[in-house]
């Protein structure tokens, strides 16, 4: 008897050891995404993110997402930046577009490092709702909807988080499915 709850307790814990360890590197777009990489280094491993990252290169954020932060991400997927009206992406990522593109790509990042946790305090905390305050000084708002987590931007399009908490040694990244846009 001895010996089978040992054994149990030894696959219990071996499942949740592998358990921790596939949450520690979640992958994102085919790629794990390490904790002590930074926010830049991470994404641009990730096939859902190419076009974020030309955004960043583009706008000049690069140095921005790779210091210290700490930052909270809300990156949109390739197929998200899809959803814009055609030519949109093209448009925006050309030299004349720069500041344009810089408050949309600043308009996803919060200051802090708030992972689900800390969303889902601020959450309660608002009675429903969370207010964020992005670094591009524009507001989001989050809350829940059964299990998933939903922003809103200021102009009432909504985005819903689909992997979150994607540590990175300056912040976090919770990948979103549609590009928020600030007023």
């Amino acid at each position: 008897m001895k010996r089978i709850l040992l054994s149990a307790f030894v696959v219990v814990a071996m499942a949740f050891t592998t358990q921790v360890k596939a949450q520690k590197n979640p992958m994102v777009g085919g790629a794990a995404m390490y904790a002590n990489k930074d926010i830049v280094d991470n994404a641009v491993n990730s096939k859902d993110h190419t076009t974020l990252v030309a955004a960043v290169q583009a706008a000049g954020l690069v140095e921005t997402l790779k210091s210290a932060g700490p930052f909270t991400v809300f990156a949109p997927t390739n197929a998200a930046f899809d959803k814009l009206p055609a030519g949109t992406v093209g448009t925006l990522v050309k030299p004349e577009n720069k500041a344009t593109l810089t408050k949309i790509l600043t308009y996803h990042v919060v200051a802090g490092k708030l992972g689900s946790k800390e969303v889902a305090a601020a959450i309660k905390a608002g009675g429903g709702k969370a207010e964020l305050t992005t670094v591009q000084g524009g507001k989001l708002w989050a809350w829940m909807e059964g299990k998933n987590l939903m922003l809103k931007d200021e102009n009432g399009g909504t985005s819903m988080v689909t992997i979150a908490d994607v540590f990175q040694s300056n912040g976090v990244i919770h990948v979103i499915d549609t590009v928020l846009m600030p007023k």
